[in-house]
This record gives C-alpha cells, structure tokens and sequence, in this order.
C-alpha cells in the first residue's frame, strides 16, 4: 500500500520533500501587500498538507475542500496580522483548525457523519491509488483525530515528526506515540480485513 511505503521512505527523500514545504515568513509580508505570486507560491508548498491535515479533523472530502478555500482566504486577508516567531505552519495550522472546528459545529447542527457517508465519498482528489483509499478510509474511520492528524500529516504531507510536535503544539514524545498507536490500529484493521475477506 502507498501510503505504508511512504511513511518508510528514505529519510534522503524525505528531505527532499520537506524542503517543499518550507515557508519563509517573509512570505505574509508580501502576502499582506496584495503581493499575488507569493500568495500562490503560499498555496503551491502547503496545499496538500493543508487538505491532509483539514481532512483529518473533517473526515469529508467537500467540507474539506471548502474549509481548505476559506483557509487561503483567511491567510490572505489576515496575512498583516502575522507575527514572525519561527513557526509559520503553526500559524497556518490554526487558522485551519479554527475554520474546520466551527464547520464541525455547523454540520453537527444540521446532520452526523455515518460511516457510509465516509466510504461513498472516496473521491479525495490527492488519492487515486485504490489502496491508498482503503487506507485513508481506515484510518477516518478508526483513528482518532490527533492520530489522524499525525500520521496524515506525516504520511501524506511528508512532515517530520519534530515539525509536527512543533505545530500541533504537542511533545515530541507524544506524537511519537500516536503515530505508532495509529498505525498499528491501521495495521491490525487491514490486517482483520484482508483475512475476513
């Protein structure tokens, strides 16, 4: 399965995939002057680990995509607000957890997730591969959010775990530990799955 042997990638490749998500923070400063091309290069390096990340707390591939818009524009019309402090995908990240949050309030008010709802809406646009969706299937529906959030955002983003603790804001060893929890609760889902088929 993809998403398995990319969160066992080399650490050379790995590397090489973070530094497209480095963001330098000048990037709000010109964000903040109406500056287009450093709004896009902006959507260019955090779109998918945005989208992973939205979808982790939104388990909705529509709700995702409009949480995922209203993300930009936020960062957009917030942009001078920025404080440099080393951690622009915290900044970012929270932005994004706000807006998903308050979705999930609305949604509550007007309807649950069903499983089913899950499954028949496999139509993520950054997962083609068919094994990959099983995968991502399991892990909405198994996992819990802070361990979605970590493996998504590891497996998919391609963030380190320190970047991770760093923008969610938890320890270190935390993550560590959430990742391995989740994982084996994938690993033993698909497992149990594969046998009972």
């Amino acid at each position: 399965m993809m998403i398995f042997c990319s969160i066992e990638e080399t650490s050379e490749k790995r590397s090489n995939h973070h530094k497209k998500l480095r963001i330098e923070e000048d990037l709000f400063i010109k964000i903040a002057d109406n500056d287009m091309e450093a709004f896009e290069e902006l959507y260019r390096i955090t779109e998918k680990s945005l989208y992973a990340f939205i979808l982790s707390i939104l388990r909705n591939h529509e709700d995702t995509l409009d949480v995922l818009q209203d993300t930009y524009l936020k960062i957009r019309s917030a942009a001078h607000l920025y404080k440099p402090m080393g951690k622009p995908m915290a900044w970012v990240f929270t932005i994004a957890r706000n807006l998903s949050m308050s979705k999930l309030r609305t949604r509550s008010r007007i309807d649950s997730i069903e499983v089913e709802d899950i499954e028949n809406d496999l139509s993520f646009s950054y997962v083609t591969n068919r094994e990959d969706k099983m995968v991502l299937q399991a892990a909405l529906t198994i996992l819990n959010e802070r361990e979605r959030e970590i493996i998504l955002l590891h497996a998919i983003s391609g963030f380190a775990f320190h970047e991770i603790a760093k923008n969610l804001g938890i320890p270190l060893s935390t993550t560590l530990s959430k990742y391995h929890r989740g994982l084996k609760k994938l690993k033993k889902y698909l497992l149990d799955k594969e046998v009972n088929k």
